[in-house]
C-alpha cells in the first residue's frame, strides 16, 4: 500500500471517527439527560444537527431514544469500515459481518468514551474537585449515571471514592466479554479482518 493511500486512509479514520464521537457524546447526553445549555454541547449540535434534523423527520423518537440519532451513528459506522476496506483494496463487506461489525465497534468507542470520562473526572476530582465550567459539567453529567450504583455499593470511605475503580473494572470486563466476542464473530462473519 502506498504512502498516500495509507495517509488517505488515516484521514478517512479519522475523520469519521471523530464525527462518530460527536454523534455519541451527543446521544449518551440525551440519556443522561445532560445540560444542552452547555457551551460544549452546543458545538456538538451544530456539528450533528445538518444531518441528524432530516432524519428525525423520517425516523421519530420512541421510549426515550433518539432512533434517528442511533441509525445516523450505525450508518456512519458503516459507511467508515466500507470506504477504508475499499480504500485499502478489499471487496465490499457482506452485510451481516457488516452490521455486526458496525455494532461491536460503536458498543467498543462507547466503553473508551466512558472510560476516558471516568478518568478526567478522577484527575479533576484530585486536581480542583470544585471546579466548574462547561467541560467539567458535561463530565459530571456524563459519568454520574453509571458512577450513581457503584457509589450506592460503595459509599467514599474517609474520603477516598472506590466507585470510579469498579465502574473501570466493569467497563474493561464489558469490553472482554461482550465487545470482543460481537467483534469476533463479525470476523469470522467477514472471512476477513478490517482495518
Amino acid at each position: 500500500m502506498s504512502y498516500f493511500l495509507q495517509a488517505l486512509i488515516f484521514l478517512v479514520q479519522t475523520l469519521f471517527g471523530l464525527y462518530l464521537i460527536a454523534l455519541l457524546l451527543r446521544f449518551l447526553m440525551q440519556l443522561s439527560r445532560a445540560d444542552f445549555r452547555n457551551p460544549i454541547a452546543g458545538v456538538l449540535v451544530q456539528i450533528t444537527n445538518p444531518v441528524l434534523r432530516p432524519l428525525r423527520q423520517l425516523i421519530p423518537g420512541f421510549s426515550g431514544i433518539d432512533w434517528a440519532l442511533v441509525l445516523l451513528i450505525l450508518a456512519v459506522q458503516l459507511a467508515e469500515i466500507v470506504i477504508v476496506t475499499l480504500l485499502g483494496g478489499g471487496v465490499a463487506p457482506a452485510l451481516p459481518g457488516l452490521l455486526l461489525l458496525a455494532v461491536g465497534r460503536v458498543l467498543q468507542l462507547v466503553v473508551y468514551i466512558y472510560i476516558v470520562v471516568i478518568l478526567i473526572e478522577v484527575i479533576l476530582s484530585w486536581v480542583n474537585p470544585h471546579a466548574h465550567n462547561a467541560a467539567t459539567v458535561l463530565v459530571y453529567s456524563l459519568s454520574d449515571p453509571i458512577l450513581r450504583p457503584a457509589r450506592r455499593m460503595l459509599p467514599p470511605m474517609g474520603g477516598l471514592d472506590l466507585s470510579p475503580l469498579i465502574v473501570l473494572i466493569v467497563l474493561n470486563l464489558l469490553l472482554i466479554v461482550l465487545v470482543a466476542p460481537i467483534l469476533d464473530n463479525a470476523y469470522s462473519l467477514l472471512g476477513q479482518r478490517l482495518p
